[in-house]
């Protein structure tokens, strides 16, 4: 009997925790040392490790297998293949045969990018999101796979942030995953999702207690973020403003986006999140060195965000 979409939701959120490992920084690093790194992040106890895909990303779903190979149990989520750099048919299959090699460890993350990035490629024009998504989605759930009696296509969650796109995540995949977003559209996203759908926002970090060195980190990642006009359109929505998305954001700004501090102060941004309504918070490390590995960091902080 097919699984229900109540029964797969259920049983993801149980393999994925409450808390996983966010990470633009193995991507900027030669395989070999990241397939090193997943093991010790397994080793730490983080359930799921999450992986982007953008302009100079290594490809999403190949990526995926070689860091799944990698480990025994952890999962690993695509946050997000872009549906602009493959066909739904790759995209379906694709996942399919990952989830074929690698039972009940991967999450397909997948979502509609960004109007410069995607227009950049050269390959397509950028089109009204919500469309695109929604017959992306149909074509996908039609793609055939050539094993008779395949595995069937893994979880798939969608990067949403508007009302429209989360609303297509509750009835269209297991959830949400949004990225760059404060504890209030949180809050914001779980009333619109309701209660079944997986809600799995992102959450940057940066383990620092000086309140100027930290939020320069932080402004240092924000910068490009906030020329985004998705992102940028969704933090008006909350209630920010223009001047607030100037030069980096303001320090309210900044505070929201970016938990800082010692290791209570995160444990607590992420905890903000999960009584908010967030079933799994993805923690991504910042650090002055943005190519550097933070395991360090991710080793003091995984008794408190894992306990």
């Amino acid at each position: 009997m097919p699984e229900t979409n109540e029964r797969l939701r259920t049983r993801v959120r149980s393999a994925i925790g409450r808390v996983g490992v966010w990470s633009f920084w193995l991507d900027r690093h030669p395989i070999g040392r990241e397939r090193e790194a997943v093991a010790e992040i397994e080793t730490m106890g983080f359930p799921a490790l999450w992986i982007p895909e953008g302009l100079g990303s290594k490809d999403a779903l190949s990526h995926a297998a070689l860091l799944l190979s990698a480990g025994k149990s952890i999962i690993v989520a695509t946050g997000i293949a872009s549906i602009w750099a493959r066909d739904p048919v790759a995209m379906a299959n694709g996942a399919r045969l990952l989830a074929e090699a690698f039972p009940d460890r991967f999450l397909l993350g997948i979502g509609v990018s960004h109007r410069t990035s995607v227009d950049r490629r050269g390959a397509f024009h950028y089109e009204d999101p919500f469309a695109r998504m929604s017959r992306y989605l149909e074509a996908m759930d039609s793609a055939r796979y050539p094993v008779r009696d395949g595995t069937p296509l893994p979880p798939v969650v969608l990067a949403a942030l508007g009302p429209k796109m989360l609303r297509l995540a509750a009835e269209r995949a297991a959830g949400a995953h949004p990225y760059f977003v404060p504890v209030e559209h949180t809050v914001r996203a779980r009333k619109t999702l309701g209660d079944s759908p997986i809600l799995a926002p992102e959450q940057a970090v940066v383990l620092e207690r000086d309140p100027d060195k930290a939020r320069t980190i932080a402004r240092g990642h924000m910068q490009h973020y906030l020329k985004l006009e998705n992102y940028a359109n969704n933090l008006l929505r909350l209630g920010f403003t223009e001047e607030d998305l100037a030069e980096g954001g303001t320090d309210r700004l900044v505070d929201a986006i970016v938990g800082w501090g010692e290791v209570e102060a995160i444990h607590q941004r992420v905890a903000e999140h999960l009584d908010a309504g967030a079933d799994h918070v993805c923690v991504q490390i910042l650090a002055e060195d943005p190519v550097q590995m933070p395991l360090a960091e991710l080793r003091e902080l995984a008794p408190a965000l894992l306990s």
